[in-house]
């Protein structure tokens, strides 16, 4: 497969200073182009398979650490929090010290809060582990699809994406067989110990295979508009702590929303006023960009909490093992890896937006599907709706993860890779929240019967949720899904 040469960092005024910053030896275009997708694909292998165990193993944790499963969403959010938090810091990191340093010091820092997971006591140092871990993955997806843009062609960057997928989705396919063995057979510490071997491998592959694009002369960052955005997320997701205390705290909750909006309409108007935000919301003006990002998000709100949803109903409300439950897992990973090989032909025949209209509304309706199970509900049955919801929602994450570059030029790949990310992760932080308080606030008891009504309520707001993205991508043109980004800010 063809590679194209590098193009230089997406900063206007500072293209012309875009340089390799190491001399590299001389290997043929293919060789490179295949470490480079197996280090990306090694990266994402690892945090799938850490979102997948714990998912898995939420109900021993709880009872280790002496919480109730639904009080561990905290060791949950924490991670995909501090993900869409430093997210945005990815594009500047990489300006300054290049692709290779920023991703090989994100692969050892997740490497290590790995092991920290493992040894935690309690929830606050699992917490605090987690939110280590989310450091070093801050960097770890938006930097992998950056450099995946900068050196693959556009025509073949849908095929290389889905390929990287797949690999990544692996990791989903092991993470239940393995989270649920190791909970039931040994402990639950090693769920998150078996990252640091993979981060030893992520590491070396990393000095062998991994481009250094930086540049000469990175331009400021902007530390204001990204603490803002910080301090922003934090008191959101603080504020939807709060809503699942008993007795509610309303008065602080308030505290928490009100300034929080306040701080992001401040971010809106500081935006506007610096020459490189942290967060480029001129992208928005680009339809396809703004309709991604928007899509996304309140698709991310109805289903990124299902399979944590999931897993509680089989092991709370049915009674099943570590190990039954987590191989439940597996249909829904195979299906997203199946639908990966269509994606393709999908997009040529019905276009973004007839795709994602119909799409949304079929994984809508599977998502309310969910909740016609009941613990006499044979598993077979659970298996075959899990590999359906899987090989949707896969076409899902894919369309919507490649809709954001249709239209861009390759100056503003590294901002809208960091964007797509912040949003993505920002969106499955709130989804665990809001599936998990919904469940909490259905939920009238303590009894597996009381967990199997909960469940069956909340999947089912979710999947109205869910149904109401799709008017967001009833914006994408018929004709043509996207707009020409325009010259100047």
């Amino acid at each position: 497969m063809p590679h194209e040469a590098a193009e230089p960092l997406p900063h206007a005024d500072a293209v012309a200073a875009a340089t390799v910053a190491e001399a590299e030896p001389e290997i043929s275009s293919r060789e490179r182009y295949r470490g480079l997708l197996w280090l990306v694909a090694a990266a994402f292998f690892m945090q799938a398979l850490d979102s997948t165990v714990v998912n898995t193993a939420v109900p021993a944790m709880a009872d280790a650490l002496h919480e109730t499963p639904l009080g561990m969403r905290s060791a949950l959010t924490s991670y995909v929090l501090t993900l869409a938090v430093l997210i945005p810091a990815s594009p500047w990191l990489c300006d300054r010290f290049g692709t290779r340093r920023v991703f090989g010091a994100a692969i050892v820092l997740f490497g290590l809060g790995s092991l920290l997971c493992g040894l935690a006591q309690t929830l606050p140092e699992l917490v605090a582990a987690r939110v280590l871990q989310g450091v070093g993955g801050a960097a770890l997806m938006p930097v992998g699809r950056y450099v995946l843009v900068r050196s693959i062609d556009k025509r073949e960057f849908v095929r290389a994406m889905s390929t990287v997928a797949t690999f990544g989705l692996l990791g989903s396919v092991l993470g239940p067989l393995l989270g649920g063995a190791l909970v039931e057979y040994t402990s639950w510490r090693l769920i998150f110990l078996i990252n640091v071997p993979v981060a030893i491998a992520g590491v070396w592959m990393n000095r062998r295979d991994m481009p250094e694009y930086r540049l000469d002369r990175a331009n400021p960052f902007d530390l204001t508009g990204f603490l803002l955005f910080a301090v922003a997320s934090a008191l959101l997701l603080t504020a939807s702590e709060l809503a699942g205390e008993d007795p509610v705290p309303w008065a602080e909750m308030g505290a928490c929303g009100g300034i929080a909006l306040l701080l992001v309409v401040v971010y809106i108007w500081h935006s506007r006023r610096t020459a490189h935000p942290v967060a480029d919301l001129a992208l928005l003006r680009v339809r396809s960009v703004s309709v991604s990002l928007a899509g996304g998000l309140f698709t991310r709100l109805g289903i990124s909490g299902m399979f944590l949803l999931l897993m509680l109903f089989l092991q709370v409300g049915c009674g099943w093992s570590p190990l039954d439950a987590g191989l439940m897992m597996v249909p829904q990973a195979l299906g997203s890896i199946a639908a990966k090989w269509a994606i393709n032909r999908a997009l040529v025949h019905f276009g973004y937006r007839r795709l994602l209209l119909g799409n949304t509304l079929i994984v809508a309706a599977l998502l309310a599907a969910f909740a016609l199970f009941g613990p006499g509900t044979p598993p077979w049955l659970i298996a075959l709706l899990t590999f359906g919801y899987g090989c949707f929602a896969g076409l899902q994450y894919t369309t919507m993860n490649t809709l954001i570059y249709t239209d861009l030029d390759i100056q503003h790949a590294s901002m809208a890779s960091s964007m797509a990310s912040t949003v993505q992760y920002l969106a499955m932080s709130f989804g665990i929240a809001l599936s998990t308080l919904l469940m909490q606030a259905l939920l009238r008891g303590h009894t597996p019967e009381d967990f199997v009504v909960a469940f069956r309520w909340t999947v089912v707001l979710l999947a109205l949720i869910t149904a109401a993205a799709s008017r967001v991508f009833g914006r994408l043109r018929p004709d043509r899904p996207t707009e020409a980004l325009p010259a100047t800010r």
